[in-house]
């Protein structure tokens, strides 16, 4: 198991669902750990059973659209911790389901690009510089399946899914002579809280979908995650790295 001992890494959306199943993965590993999110219960309930002492976990309420948000983020976990070696941009919305193009409202498309797209970018805005300032380290954004295909019924956040991979490559090329490897990770569909508090069918439908034949565990996402913060991926840049039980190879 990788150490991440001595190593602080910001995980946005990350006190429920994918984003939490990958905080504690890098805690477990040694890291400390910086969590956003937007409901303070949720963060409140996180630093309550991993680290009530706070002292190798920062839960910052933050709304990863907002550029003073996303930038007093930053901040906070460089002026806690002095210095910041990994981000993860996980925080992310799907909007509505099973509704073509003609039929979806403006301004649930817009929340859903704000959300995947602009929170991407302005975490790498801002964290990429702190990260440099550290003497390098890694980003690693969450993609999707569906950022190298396309799922109709949610054509928004397909092609946010899309943008967040093309934001990933440019950026691994801008930073690759910095120490900042940038890569992305696309997940099939996982087996959180909320998706195992869905119908049965629905979660059959999920399943049967990949030709494994299951959903990935969170676990399963937040090792592959870990692997691509650690110097064991030290020659990695600019990738997309499926955990998604062969759904793209179909």
């Amino acid at each position: 198991m990788t150490d991440f001992q001595q190593k602080i890494i910001l995980v946005t959306g990350a006190s429920t669902g994918v984003g939490e199943g990958i905080a504690r993965e890098l805690l477990k590993r040694g890291a400390k750990i910086a969590i956003t999110g937007r409901n303070p219960e949720h963060l409140q309930k996180a630093i309550n059973e991993w680290d009530p002492t706070g002292d190798s976990v920062l839960a910052i309420e933050a709304d990863v659209r907002k550029l003073s948000d996303c930038k007093r983020m930053v901040s906070t976990v460089s002026d806690k911790f002095g210095a910041l070696h990994g981000l993860v941009n996980n925080a992310g919305i799907t909007g509505p389901h099973g509704v073509k193009i003609e039929d979806y409202d403006f301004e649930a498309w817009q929340d859903v690009m704000a959300t995947d797209v602009t929170g991407t970018f302005l975490g790498m805005k801002f964290a990429i510089p702190a990260i440099i300032k550290s003497g390098g380290g890694a980003v690693v954004n969450l993609s999707a399946c569906n950022g190298v295909t396309g799922i109709a019924g949610i054509a928004p956040y397909t092609a946010a899914k899309h943008a967040v991979l093309g934001l990933t490559r440019a950026a691994a090329l801008e930073y690759a002579e910095q120490g900042v490897r940038i890569n992305a990770v696309g997940p099939g569909y996982v087996a959180t809280p909320n998706i195992l508090a869905l119908p049965q069918d629905v979660q059959a439908m999920m399943a049967e979908s990949h030709p494994m034949k299951r959903m990935a565990t969170r676990e399963e996402v937040a090792k592959m995650v870990a692997f691509l913060l650690s110097d064991d991926s030290r020659f990695c840049t600019g990738g997309f790295y499926p955990v998604d039980g062969g759904y793209t190879a179909q």
